[in-house]
């Protein structure tokens, strides 16, 4: 059987679930308990107790003796047409009344009301030749005294005892909160220092994500280190070269320049992948000036960009050294395979999204995952006569993209009809 209709009605979070899982079987267990006690304790007693009563109601009744009416504790009384009540009577809440009307009713066929006015008299009104006669017994005669207080007590416990056991939980769940803190903390890029606690499955799990993120960070830190050393040992027979260059004729020398000048661009790459993003903390940062200062510098560098949107208001946590390279990263591709580029910036109550667009060729639907991996070079879709690169500047962007705990996501452009690279990040 499925019940997956059923789950959108259930708590996502894992203290709803939990609560949910302690209150179901208590609340359950309560109102089984009370149906069944209701029905077979205080309707038999209030049966066995209305019976004894009918009784002596009609031993009063028969005799018509005063003493032992008075004996009995049962009061009669003729009394005027006018106190006749239009029907039976009983208190909302008085459930044990059904019962003594039922049986009082079955026992005297003759009787005409029922009156359960209150918790403790109660009347019964009888048609004579001397008149309207009423009856008044005394009404702990009749059904146990105060039936709702097991009621009361069933629920004032149980409430009790869950908000103990919930306490409980709520300590018994607190490392499983701390550890999914962390990860999601570790998933941006930020290091929460954490510690094993609660119960042994939980502590497993959280020795298990200690070693994991231990491993991560030295694997990239093992990247870098390579990377950077390959990079920084790379710059000094560059700077041989440029050097004696500069002793040749410029014409002669100009074509080999180029070559240095791109070996350089290449070692710049490599650094910039190998530093990533996480050289920086995150601090408080406004996207939109943030933003708008790198579109200045490029534009300042005669780069063909401009930002047309800068929506929303508010700062958001960012390594500003990192959203730099990942914008200035997305607008140097736009225009080296394009004309020219186009930013937008979008600050929401829920997220960040940063829209780089331009009217290059764009990147095919079952090209982009793999534009996305490092040193990858689309050939027959980006024209890579139009400048040179490893492959490592959308492997940047998703860098910063994961580091912030978002996302790069590249469509076609609605505007420019090239390749449009969102950088989303939740707030």
């Amino acid at each position: 059987m499925s019940f997956r209709w059923f789950k959108p009605y259930l708590p996502r979070g894992l203290y709803g679930r939990t609560t949910l899982i302690l209150l179901l079987p208590v609340v359950t267990l309560l109102l089984v308990v009370s149906v069944v006690f209701i029905q077979r304790h205080f309707e038999g007693v209030t049966r066995q107790m209305t019976q004894t009563m009918t009784r002596e109601i009609r031993l009063v009744l028969d005799t018509g003796d005063g003493s032992i009416a008075e004996r009995l504790g049962i009061d009669v009384q003729t009394v005027p047409e006018a106190d006749l009540p239009k029907g039976d009577t009983r208190l909302w809440y008085d459930f044990s009344g059904i019962v003594v009307a039922r049986e009082l009713h079955a026992a005297f066929p003759g009787v005409l009301r029922v009156a359960l006015a209150d918790d403790d008299k109660a009347a019964l009104y009888f048609r004579r030749d001397e008149g309207l006669l009423r009856v008044v017994v005394d009404r702990r005669h009749l059904s146990a005294r105060q039936p709702h207080q097991l009621l009361v007590n069933m629920m004032v416990f149980g409430a009790l005892m869950t908000v103990v056991s919930f306490l409980y939980l709520r300590n018994q769940l607190r490392p499983i909160t701390r550890l999914a803190q962390a990860a999601e903390a570790f998933g941006r890029g930020r290091h929460v220092p954490y510690r094993p606690a609660g119960a042994t499955e939980v502590r497993a799990a959280g020795r298990a994500f200690v070693d994991m993120r231990a491993r991560i960070e030295r694997q990239i830190e093992q990247r870098t280190l390579m990377l950077s050393g390959v990079s920084h040992d790379l710059r000094t027979p560059l700077t041989r070269l440029r050097l004696g260059l500069a002793m040749l004729d410029e014409d002669e020398a100009a074509p080999m320049l180029r070559d240095v000048d791109d070996m350089q661009r290449l070692v710049d790459g490599f650094l910039d992948f190998a530093r990533g993003a996480q050289e920086d903390e995150a601090e408080p940062v406004d996207p939109l000036a943030l933003v708008a200062r790198v579109v200045d510098d490029l534009q300042r560098a005669k780069v063909p960009v401009a930002l047309i949107a800068a929506e929303g208001e508010g700062t958001i946590a960012l390594r500003p050294d990192g959203i730099r390279r990942a914008v200035e990263n997305l607008v140097t591709n736009a225009v080296r395979y394009g004309t020219r580029a186009e930013v937008s910036v979008v600050l929401s109550e829920h997220s960040l999204r940063i829209r780089v667009e331009d009217d290059g060729p764009g990147i095919p639907p079952e090209s982009r995952e793999e534009a996305l991996r490092p040193f990858a070079r689309l050939e027959p879709a980006r024209n890579q006569n139009r400048g040179t690169g490893v492959g490592l500047g959308l492997s940047i962007v998703v860098d910063v993209a994961r580091a912030h705990g978002g996302s790069l996501r590249m469509g076609e452009s609605e505007r420019l009809a090239g390749l449009c690279a969102d950088i989303v990040i939740a707030r």
